[in-house]
């Protein structure tokens, strides 16, 4: 299997699942286009494509972060970059972020390096005063990912047009995240 049918094999796999959790291997063969002895050829079980899509998942946010830049600019802004250039790997992070409990205590250690760098940018908004200190950069940075999550499932279901996805979690997230001045 090449590389893009892979991704997209995985791509497939994320759609389904977030929809559909307990999707059987055959659902999720179906769905991606191909026979289940195909996909097992390439994934052991269900596990081994959790973790493959755990991979691709951070793999695409690591890209996201890199390209949002999020060291130019004001800290608002770069939470608005980040969550547009995020919006490609949305569905694989909706996916990852429900299923998250599937591997308690086996986290990648990419999670914690992509955690990290989103927590120290609402740690730069915070020092620049641009977000609210009584909500705490890792707080802010879970309901990042709860929006994305919850974003893409509106998507799905039909309840959000998916060219208004990004400004939608970047108005939400922003306006409960800025700092206002006090009256």
């Amino acid at each position: 299997m090449s590389l893009d049918r892979r991704e997209q094999v995985l791509r497939a796999a994320a759609a389904l699942l977030t929809r559909k959790a307990t999707a059987s291997m055959d659902e999720i063969a179906k769905a991606a286009g191909i026979s289940r002895a195909t996909l097992h050829r390439h994934f052991a079980g269900r596990d081994a494509l959790v973790r493959a899509l755990e991979k691709l998942g951070i793999e695409q946010f690591e890209r996201a972060l890199d390209e949002a830049r999020l060291d130019e600019g004001d800290a608002a802004q770069a939470v608005r970059r980040l969550i547009e250039k995020a919006e490609q790997a949305a569905g694989l992070m909706s996916f990852l972020y429900s299923e998250n409990q599937l591997f308690e205590g086996e986290i990648d250690e990419g999670w914690n390096r992509l955690d990290a760098r989103v927590h120290a940018l609402f740690l730069r908004g915070q020092e620049e005063g641009a977000f609210r200190v009584d909500l705490s950069p890792a707080w802010l940075t879970d309901a990042l990912y709860g929006l994305i999550a919850s974003g893409v499932w509106a998507v799905q279901d039909g309840r959000v047009a998916a060219k208004d996805l990004a400004r939608m979690v970047s108005e939400l997230l922003l306006g409960g995240a800025q700092r206002r001045a006090e009256r």
